[in-house]
């Protein structure tokens, strides 16, 4: 058995046990969520999804969320105290794409581990086309990052909505209402995507972050979009990604590059160094929201930034 293997089986031992001993607790009241009478306990596996729920649930939720801000999604390890809320959780909510890892990821580790039903399990991105992202050597993935898209933020609503009302048939009213409200200010926000890009000259309308993670919504609103990587991996920024990079902006001359707000500046500013474009000055948010009370800091907001930085970032 290779070093790599021997470091995921021993993580997956210790994570099993871990899991085992908190369920056979589970009788201790001092290890169980509190559990409010009324109230949905729900797990949800990163910041952007959580905050969907909490607003969309509002009263009758109580949200635990998984992957910290500022922490990878991709490959999450989850703590004592996730195990501790999984096996507890009347719902579960995962993105699904990829993003959690897929039905082998952590998150269905979790999910496995504590002896969840699949029932209460539910996928936010249930009906969304995928997209599928490639690197140099032809590998192949989907691209789980279609919540940067607000139409696809839609859909989303759509679903949590009716995951909440199939947990909770007596609180329908409630939730359509919440839902239907959060809804008006989704569509807003894509009518305003649409206007704002469309306002850009079409020769303007050039995109280029680090990660190719805005496929959805560059394919949405008409953006062209560069990236330095295509698949976030431990090797990324390497002087063959660079070198392509350096030759998208040449060629397509785009008005700024962009940086993620939660990845290494340092590809990027070769990038710009050696084409002579600046770094826009506001960092774009990509696979979480922003820290609270910063801006960004509910996935609302995090549309409306975004498409603030995109807008003057662009148009000259």
């Amino acid at each position: 058995m290779n070093k790599m293997k021997k470091s995921k089986f021993f993580r997956f031992f210790a994570f099993s046990i871990i899991a085992l001993l908190l369920v056979a607790c589970g009788n201790d009241e001092d290890d169980t969520i509190e559990n409010e009478e009324g109230v949905l306990n729900v797990v949800s596996t990163f910041s952007i999804l959580s905050d969907m729920v909490e607003e969309i649930g509002g009263d009758y939720v109580h949200v635990h969320n998984l992957v910290p801000i500022g922490t990878d999604p991709h490959d999450y390890e989850p703590l004592p105290e996730d195990i501790k809320a999984a096996t507890d959780a009347d719902v579960l909510f995962y993105n699904g794409l990829n993003l959690e890892g897929g039905e082998r990821g952590w998150f269905f580790r979790l999910v496995n581990s504590v002896n969840q039903s699949e029932d209460n399990v539910y996928k936010a991105t249930q009906g969304i086309e995928p997209m599928y992202l490639a690197d140099e050597e032809g590998n192949q993935e989907v691209n789980p990052h279609a919540f940067i898209s607000p139409k696809v933020g839609i859909q989303m609503t759509k679903n949590i909505r009716d995951a909440l009302i199939e947990s909770m048939p007596e609180q329908t009213d409630y939730f359509q209402k919440q839902a239907d409200e959060y809804l008006s200010q989704l569509e807003k926000i894509d009518q305003d995507y649409t206007e704002k890009i469309g306002e850009i000259p079409e020769e303007d309308r050039i995109f280029i972050a680090s990660e190719q993670a805005f496929q959805y919504m560059t394919a949405e609103y008409g953006l062209k979009e560069g990236y330095i990587w295509a698949i976030d991996t431990d090797e990324n920024g390497t002087p063959d990604q660079i070198k392509s990079t350096i030759d998208f902006v040449r060629e397509n001359q785009p008005n700024v590059l962009f940086v993620e707000s939660n990845v290494d500046r340092r590809p990027m500013q070769t990038v710009s160094s050696d084409t002579d474009v600046e770094i826009y000055d506001r960092p774009i948010y990509s696979d979480e929201i922003g820290k609270p009370g910063e801006e960004g800091d509910t996935y609302i907001k995090y549309l409306e930034y975004n498409l603030d930085v995109i807008y003057h970032g662009l148009k000259k």
